[in-house]
């Protein structure tokens, strides 16, 4: 488990890919202070095993699956990726419950400065969509965030200077692709509620069927 607090920002220094698997190896020296053998590390968001390490730099396997759903088979030696430690159980949870289980990719599509803040609007699809509330949190490459506008398929974030520096999501802009995980508790209420209401005679969730169990009002 994660909090979408970003520790570090790391350089990609070495791929290796083989088919549709990648083996891919990170310069960070601060995060491998206190790190052994099988340690999760959320790397932009994708929770990672660390497979060896060695110094500054530790390996990491990326399976096909990952390489597929996720932008990380969009990084190149030199990329620069946010960096996360799981959550220690006595550790402070600054950001929201982040699994790092990247539910999919959103694009940027609009970068625009306002104060000391910077705007993004970012589109996803309606799978994602579904599972996002105003005032609710969201991850993007890994980083915890505030919804601050919906519409359509399309929400917004915004970056206080701070979050500019300390994450990759500074050198984002128009066009580019980050991994998304939209909030957990969100899908552990939808799941529970789907299977609550689901049975072999009935049509899944309705409205009546919440009216009738007191979920709505009305």
């Amino acid at each position: 488990m994660f909090t979408g607090i970003i520790e570090e920002i790391g350089t990609i220094r070495m791929i290796d890919q083989s088919g549709e698997s990648i083996v891919m190896t990170i310069e960070a020296p601060k995060i491998l202070e206190d790190v052994s053998l099988g340690d999760s590390i959320a790397v932009n968001g994708v929770c990672l095993t660390v497979n060896d390490f060695n110094g500054s730099l530790f390996t990491v396997d990326l399976m096909p699956e990952t390489v597929k759903a996720t932008s990380l088979s969009q990084c190149q030696p030199g990329s620069r990726v946010n960096l996360e430690r799981a959550m220690p159980a006595n550790g402070r949870l600054g950001g929201h419950f982040v699994s790092g289980h990247v539910d999919g990719t959103g694009t940027i599509v609009k970068k625009e400065a306002a104060e000391n803040a910077v705007y993004y609007h970012i589109k996803v699809s309606d799978e994602l969509s579904r599972y996002m509330v105003y005032k609710g949190s969201v991850a993007v490459d890994g980083t915890s965030l505030t919804i601050f506008g919906l519409e359509n398929n399309e929400f917004v974030i915004s970056l206080i200077p701070h979050t500019m520096a300390h994450t990759i999501l500074g050198d984002k802009g128009d066009g580019d692709i980050v991994n998304i995980e939209t909030d957990l508790i969100g899908k552990y209420i939808e799941n529970f509620i789907q299977k609550r209401f689901h049975s072999e005679h009935s049509q899944g969730l309705t409205i009546t069927k919440l009216k009738e169990s007191g979920f709505i009002n009305g």
